[in-house]
């Protein structure tokens, strides 16, 4: 006697299942897509960018879990963050909103801002003038900014902004990188809350990093809604699709 084969609609949920199963996975162990809301990445990341994180770069916590699931403590199979890593880590203040910055604090590091210029461990960080840019604050306005390049201890390079060298967060006290935690800034530096906020942000938990920021999966600029399709082509960033992030 044959078995009797299985019904269409039996197929067609199994076959669901194993698709959300499989994206599940691939979204709690591998990469997770997020956007960019807002300009403190500038020149970086983009608002309208979307990116792939890394989940496996420095191993998984209970905030590579969904909803942060407290079904263990600390990290496994875990690397630490270099210096000058973009990453997306959970808020600390709250542990469940994303932020996304750059790593420039290593646990023991002595971090101060002084005059607009990165100081680590007592060492002015060489910056680099490109150009005059014009830009947008965390709100959205429009602000002429000064491109550097920054260049950390260990090599790493990449771009920052500034408004001007006298900022609010432009000079700080000397803060002291607590073991198992990070320092983090944003690219543009004042248009950021970061963790020389240390009521709003702070020293980042190692706990708290969701991974390393990779690479762009798509980006537009905002000038087209959804349902104006006819302007797509326009407001799509063509040539920032699969662009690297450093």
């Amino acid at each position: 006697m044959s078995k009797k084969k299985p019904g269409v609609l039996g197929e067609t949920l199994r076959t669901v299942v194993y698709a959300v199963l499989i994206a599940l996975g691939i979204r709690v162990f591998a990469y997770e897509p997020f956007n960019i809301p807002s300009g403190s990445m500038i020149p970086t990341l983009l608002v309208g960018d979307y990116l792939f994180v890394s989940k496996f770069s420095y191993g998984y916590s209970r905030y590579s879990l969904p909803m942060g699931l407290p079904l263990f403590e600390g990290r496994v199979f875990g690397d630490e963050p270099e210096r000058g890593d973009v990453v997306v880590f959970k808020l600390p203040r709250d542990n469940s909103t994303d932020y996304i910055k750059r790593i420039v604090g290593l646990p023991g590091d002595k971090i101060q801002v002084t005059g607009g210029i990165l100081h680590i461990n007592g060492v002015a960080v060489k910056r680099e003038f490109t150009g005059d840019f014009t830009g947008t604050n965390y709100t959205g306005y429009s602000v002429q900014a000064k491109e550097y390049i920054e260049t950390l201890p260990n090599g790493r390079k990449h771009r920052i902004w500034e408004r001007s060298d006298r900022d609010m967060l432009d000079n700080t006290a000397v803060y002291s990188v607590p073991p198992g935690h990070f320092f983090a800034m944003g690219d543009n530096r004042d248009s950021s809350q970061d963790s020389r906020v240390l009521s709003a942000v702070g020293y980042v938990p190692y706990e708290n990093l969701v991974g390393e920021a990779k690479f762009l999966f798509f980006s537009h600029d905002g000038s087209a809604a959804l349902w104006q399709f006819w302007k797509w082509p326009g407001a799509i960033r063509f040539g920032r699709i699969g662009d690297g992030i450093e």
